[in-house]
C-alpha cells in the first residue's frame, strides 16, 4: 500500500468532492465562475473537504492509537466507549451550561471522553480473559451503557430529538464559521507523529516499556488523552462516525504490519480516501438528496468489522 497511490486518490476525491453538489461548479469553466460560485466554494465546499479530511485522518489515528496501547485490533474510540462519552459530555455541557460556547461543549466532552476512556482502559487490566473478539464486545456494552444514561436524562429535559439528530454524523450542515473546532485536531496529530515509536514501544507490554527506559504510564496517560481531545473535537463538530478508527488501522496492518512509525501515514491518508469516498457516495446514490456520513460509514464499517471478526477467529488472532 503505497503513500503515492493513496495521496493521489485523495487528490482525485478531493476534487470530485469539491464540484459535487446540487449547486453545479463546472471545473472546466472555473475561470468564468459567478461571485455565487465563488461563495459556494468557499462557504460551503471547501470546509466540508477541510472537515472530511480532518475527520478522517485523526479518528483513524485516534483508533491506532488505541489498538496500540491495549494490544487489541479491535479496540477503537467506536467500541471503547469513547464517542459515547464525548456524547454525553455535549449533553451535559447543554444541561448545566445553557448558551455554551463551542470551546465550553468541547472541553466538558473531552473531559468525559478521556474519563470513559481511562474507565475501558481499567475494565481491560481487571478482565482476565484476553480473547480479542471478546475486549471489544465488553467496549460496547460499556458504550450502550453510556449512551443509556445519555438518552435517560435527555428523555427527562426533552432533549432527546435535539441529541439525536445534532449528533448524528452528517458533513452537509458544515459551514465556514461553524467547523473551525476541527482544526484542534491538527496539534494532538502532530504530537501523535512524534510519539508514534513510543507508542509502538509502550504496545509491547509494561514491563517490557519499562525495562527500555520508557514511562510507560506518562506515555499511555498521553495518547489517551490524544485520543480524547480528537473524539470530543470531531463528535462536536460533525457527529458521530461509527468504524473508521477501527477499520483502517487493520487494513494498513495487513499490509504494513504493526509499527506504528511506519504505518501511520498510511493509516491517516486511507481514513480520510475512506471517509471521503462515502461521503461522495452518499451524495451521488440517492442525488439530488443526501445520506449522512454517518449511515453510509455504518453499513460499511460495519460489514468490514463483521469481516475482521470472522477473519480473526479464522487465525486465532
Amino acid at each position: 500500500m503505497k503513500k503515492r497511490y493513496l495521496f493521489i486518490v485523495l487528490i482525485i476525491l478531493s476534487l470530485l468532492s469539491v464540484f459535487i453538489g446540487v449547486e453545479d461548479l463546472s471545473p472546466f469553466d472555473i475561470f468564468h465562475w459567478t461571485d455565487r460560485e465563488i461563495e459556494i466554494l468557499l462557504v460551503s465546499r471547501f470546509p466540508r473537504l477541510m472537515s472530511i479530511l480532518i475527520a478522517g485522518m485523526s479518528l483513524s489515528i485516534c483508533g491506532m492509537i488505541m489498538q496500540q496501547l491495549s494490544r487489541n485490533k479491535f479496540v477503537s474510540p467506536t467500541t471503547a466507549g469513547t464517542m459515547d462519552s464525548a456524547r454525553f459530555g455535549i449533553l451535559m455541557s447543554m444541561l448545566l451550561f445553557t448558551g455554551s460556547s463551542p470551546f465550553v461543549r468541547a472541553s466538558v466532552a473531552f473531559v468525559f471522553a478521556l474519563l470513559g476512556t481511562f474507565i475501558f482502559m481499567k475494565i481491560l487490566d481487571r478482565i482476565k480473559l484476553k480473547d480479542p473478539v471478546f475486549i471489544p464486545l465488553v467496549g460496547l456494552m460499556f458504550g450502550n451503557i453510556v449512551n443509556s444514561i445519555t438518552t435517560f436524562f435527555a428523555y427527562r429535559n426533552d432533549l432527546i430529538q435535539n441529541i439525536g439528530s445534532w449528533l448524528h454524523g452528517d458533513f452537509s450542515m458544515i459551514l465556514r464559521g461553524q467547523y473551525e473546532l476541527i482544526y484542534v485536531s491538527i496539534p494532538a496529530l502532530i504530537v501523535a507523529f512524534l510519539f508514534a515509536n513510543k507508542f509502538t514501544v509502550a504496545g509491547m507490554g509494561e514491563e517490557f516499556a519499562t525495562n527500555l527506559g520508557l514511562n510507560h504510564r506518562q506515555v499511555v496517560n498521553l495518547g489517551l488523552i490524544i485520543v480524547a481531545l480528537v473524539t470530543a473535537v470531531v463528535v462536536l463538530t460533525v457527529g458521530m462516525i461509527p468504524f473508521l478508527g477501527l477499520i483502517v488501522p487493520n487494513i494498513v496492518s495487513i499490509f504494513q504490519g504493526d509499527h506504528m512509525k511506519k504505518s501511520i501515514g498510511q493509516v491517516a491518508l486511507l481514513g480520510a480516501v475512506f471517509i471521503l469516498f462515502c461521503d461522495i457516495l452518499g451524495r451521488v446514490v440517492i442525488f439530488p438528496y443526501e445520506i449522512s456520513i454517518g449511515l453510509t460509514v455504518g453499513v460499511i464499517g460495519s460489514g468490514i468489522f463483521i469481516y475482521l471478526l470472522l477473519r480473526g477467529r479464522a487465525y486465532g488472532s
